[in-house]
């Protein structure tokens, strides 16, 4: 089975220092790998290079086999729609709703003067409804998102990024700042989704516990080099 996204090689230096040593990783549908690392170790650079947020000194990414790493303008923007971003503190607009934060997950898909008035389409609405019932937030979908707790937060944000319809998860330290048990029930999530809706997600993690609970395959990083 083609890895949905596959990095070789994958080399970038700050100055003199070296952040990433010729990573490679690849994950298929429905997998859930973990990278495990301390601050430091290369985990948040992988990730940029991934996204191509940086660039790479070397190597290449392929995203369902096709290079990704060569691409540009309209190209390199339609490939990057299939790459949600899950973060560390949720990155919501705290004064909106959990649905208009999930309907900025279809951005990207809509006209321009949708754009420019966040005005969303019926369809819109639809993937996003269905992307917040997905992570259990139903109930939930009209309330502003400071009003929500940590947990459901985080959900909000796996919500958007399904509503993307990203074939990718990159999750940063997704439970990070959570307690354990809503750490336990946001992992679940997304085991679940990337069972149920064929995702490849890719986590950050600290906890080594939760990385061989939730994750299909776990992989270290040290030193920018993953074993």
């Amino acid at each position: 089975m083609t890895a949905v996204i596959a990095a070789r090689g994958l080399s970038k230096s700050y100055g003199r220092r070296l952040a990433l040593d010729r990573a490679a990783i690849e994950v298929r549908p429905g997998e859930v790998v973990a990278v495990l690392g301390t601050s430091g170790s290369g985990k948040t650079t992988l990730f940029r290079c991934l996204t191509r947020l940086v660039e790479p000194d070397a190597g290449e990414i392929l995203l369902g086999g096709r290079p990704f790493s060569g691409l540009e303008g309209k190209g390199l923007a339609e490939a990057r729609r299939q790459i949600g971003v899950v973060f560390q503190q949720f990155n919501l607009v705290r004064r909106l709703s959990a649905l208009d934060n999930v309907l900025s997950g279809r951005l990207a898909a809509a006209p321009l003067w949708r754009v420019m008035t966040r005005s969303f389409g019926t369809e819109d609405e639809r993937i996003a409804i269905e992307a917040l019932v997905s992570v259990g937030l139903a109930e939930q979908m009209e309330q502003r998102a400071d009003t929500l707790s940590g947990g459901q937060q985080q959900r909000v944000a796996i919500a958007r990024a399904l509503a993307q319809r990203s074939r990718i998860i990159l999750a940063d330290e997704p439970v990070a700042s959570l307690d354990p048990e809503t750490a336990e029930q946001v992992l679940d999530i997304l085991r679940r989704l990337a069972r149920k809706n064929g995702l490849a997600v890719l986590m950050t993690l600290h906890q080594p516990h939760l990385a061989e609970c939730f994750a299909d395959r776990v992989v270290r990083m040290e030193a920018g080099r993953l074993s």
